[in-house]
């Protein structure tokens, strides 16, 4: 079934920011614990309650990772969606839209404090009344711009190692395993480059996936032993019957355009990550061995080396 999770693309537009942005409210009051519930609408909430109530965070956690004390209770905030909507919106008025989607991306990293380091990042933003995504002496500021490296590298790399199985009904599938959790990134890439036919990204990770039914993409989520498993454990009766065959032309694609004489396995790891082996085509055992095509005749002594087919027209 389809679950709510938030995108940042799903947010209203928002207009140019005023000129002179408002001052953030002094947190004045005694410090709280709060607790929501673990998405980044959530978390937007809770900004607002935080300066609401005027009382910054001793710490922000997602309700089923609380650590209460035995005198203290954290404070649970309720998501509002108009609430995070404003506050989301609000952020413009204290950063360009670049930086604010930093903020998304620092969220998807699933960091332990991730939510202290935007709260932090918001809170310096609006104390400064302007954008400081370049005052890199700040160690919030600096994490920020990290995690969002990171994550747009690991967006890359999973728009390019997605592979797809055709089943019986047409549904094309794949299962990744990301460090980050970068399905809301990657959505309407593939949405766009394969509108022509059902298919299903699967978060073994993270247990839910995106589903394009050729009219739109929607985050879907598994009940546990219905999840998609990896390429390797899909029962041969659920393929389409030419699903081997594919296989097989891929793997003989890559060892053809292979070649061994500028063979680099330390930068060959660096662009295609170790990790990500298992669920790559051409990384699996070979079922027929490698042939090299034979279509070339050996170099003549002072002549050009030349394909046979080109040697005889002449």
């Amino acid at each position: 079934m389809a679950v709510s999770r938030f995108s940042a693309s799903a947010l209203p537009a928002t207009s140019a920011p005023p000129t002179r942005p408002r001052p953030a409210p002094q947190l004045t009051n005694a410090p709280l614990d709060y607790a929501y519930d673990g998405t980044f609408e959530g978390l937007l909430t809770v900004l607002f309650s935080v300066y609401d109530r005027k009382s910054a965070p001793n710490s922000i956690q997602p309700l089923g990772a609380v650590q209460g004390g035995l005198f203290v209770q954290p404070v649970e905030v309720v998501t509002d969606e108009a609430t995070a909507a404003r506050v989301w919106k609000g952020l413009l008025q204290y950063m360009d839209a670049e930086a604010r989607t930093r903020l998304f991306h620092t969220f998807l990293s699933e960091q332990p404090d991730r939510e202290l380091v935007i709260f932090r990042y918001a809170d310096l933003a609006m104390r400064a009344g302007r954008d400081i995504s370049e005052h890199y002496a700040d160690d919030n500021v600096r994490r920020v711009q990290r995690l969002a490296q990171q994550m747009y590298r690991e967006k890359h790399r999973m728009e390019a190692f997605v592979r797809f199985e055709k089943t019986q009904d047409g549904l094309f599938h794949a299962t990744i395993e990301p460090d980050f959790d970068v399905l809301p990134l990657i959505a309407a890439h593939f949405t766009k480059r394969y509108a022509d036919q059902r298919w299903l990204i699967y978060d073994r990770r993270r247990h839910y996936g995106l589903y394009y039914d050729l009219h739109r993409t929607d985050i879907v989520q598994f009940d546990a032993g219905t999840a998609p498993q990896r390429s390797t454990a899909v029962s041969a009766t659920v393929l389409d019957e030419r699903e081997p065959l594919y296989k097989l032309l891929w793997q003989a694609y890559f060892d053809h355009v292979n070649i061994p004489e500028r063979k680099n396995l330390k930068l060959h790891r660096r662009h295609m990550p170790l990790r990500y082996w298992k669920y790559l085509s051409e990384k699996q055992p070979r079922e027929q061995r490698f042939e090299p095509i034979r279509n070339k005749r050996p170099v003549q002594p002072g002549g050009p080396a030349l394909g046979a087919g080109v040697a005889d027209a002449e």
